[in-house]
């Protein structure tokens, strides 16, 4: 039977040596996954996962890497989720922030990443196509729906809203 897709590692072929290593290395790749706290095993062509990981999410990424990436069938998950093993972010908040900015959907339950700045306004603006903008020139471009301001602007009241002033005449 003809396979539907593309073998890259040629799993089929591999010793068990080889496919530990080779479970072992994607592991260690992944950002997203604390690869010293998952133990691998390979016996007969069957991987078995095991260890202590923080996360729901990290364990479900070491099994979705394993079985989805890697393409291997044969997958024990004996990963236990455990609160101690956590990791925990650095104390300072700038170090905290450039770690979380560099994990940034490496789970599967995160969003996709954002788009870097310069691709920023290739990024669609749900919002504003369903309910509309109230930024003129943005509303135009896109060809959305534009929304009046309700109330005054920063610039004041233009068009129908604004008060009829009155000139007085000078007799």
């Amino acid at each position: 039977m003809a396979r539907d897709f593309e073998d890259l590692h040629d799993i089929d072929d591999l010793s068990d040596d080889e496919l530990r290593d080779l479970v072992r290395d994607s592991l260690q790749q992944h950002p997203g996954i604390d690869a010293a706290s998952i133990v691998v095993h390979a016996e007969d062509g069957v991987v078995k996962l095991a260890g202590r990981v923080g996360t729901i999410g990290e364990m479900r990424t070491a099994e979705h890497l394993v079985t989805d990436t890697l393409g291997i069938t044969e997958v024990q998950n004996e990963i236990l989720v455990d609160p101690i093993a956590r990791a925990e972010s650095p104390e300072a908040i700038d170090d905290h922030l450039v770690e979380e900015e560099s994990e940034a959907g490496t789970y599967l339950a995160d969003g996709p990443r954002s788009l870097s700045p310069e691709a920023e306004h290739l990024e669609e603006d749900l919002d504003a196509e369903l309910f509309g903008t109230t930024e003129v020139g943005k509303a135009i471009s896109l060809g959305t729906s534009w929304n009046p301001p309700t109330g005054p602007t920063p610039e004041g009241l233009r068009g129908t809203d604004a008060p009829v002033q009155e000139l007085e005449e000078d007799h």
